[in-house]
């Protein structure tokens, strides 16, 4: 069964992989450097306080809690744990696939941009969708971002998908550990 998805997995990986165009390689380059979303997190964490004022300080850290949690399960426990191999480290693969950037870590699975961004996107969504509905449309850029991974060689198809639901379900927990710590502090003031 494991042969079977990993089979699975690399074949789908080689054909999104050779899915490219030479406008598209800097775009992805773009999309899956680090340092590009430094201004967007400075614009995102402006706008909390614009809007929430003295409460975004509680959002930005249930959201920072949920990104280093997500980030913590996908590199240090989920990739020394699994030792799987990033695409662009395997022998076999080096003439079939269409590497963008050095390869970096030696292990892959569990995407942390992944878990990261999902974990980011899925947050903002929790605490803030209901009154804009708009920041549903971060999980387009969480999923450009993961897909870029995918682009670039550094990740498998369910290294990705994984990364992804660590990163929403990193982001429901600390979002109701949130309201859990805000319901309590009503209680209390009520007494």
């Amino acid at each position: 069964m494991r042969e079977t998805l990993n089979q699975l997995d690399t074949d789908l990986f080689l054909w999104l992989n050779s899915h490219y165009a030479p406008w598209l390689d800097p775009i992805m380059v773009f999309a899956t450097e680090r340092n590009t979303w430094f201004p967007f997190y400075a614009l995102l964490i402006g706008w909390l306080v614009y809007r929430y004022h003295k409460q975004a300080i509680w959002f930005i850290l249930t959201l920072v809690a949920a990104v280093a949690i997500s980030d913590q399960t996908a590199s240090a426990l989920l990739k020394p744990l699994t030792l799987r191999l990033r695409p662009c480290h395997v022998p076999a693969l080096q003439k079939l696939i269409h590497p963008v950037l050095e390869c970096g870590g030696q292990y892959g699975f569990a995407s942390s941009h992944a878990a990261n961004t999902f974990a980011l996107a899925t947050g903002v969504w929790l605490l803030t969708g209901q009154q804009y509905p708009w920041t549903k449309w971060l999980f387009l850029w969480a999923f450009v971002v993961s897909y870029s991974r995918i682009y670039v060689a550094a990740h498998y198809p369910l290294d990705v998908l994984a990364g992804a639901g660590i990163g929403v379900l990193a982001a429901a927990l600390c979002v109701s550990g949130f309201h859990y710590l805000q319901a309590r502090r009503k209680t209390s003031r009520t007494r």
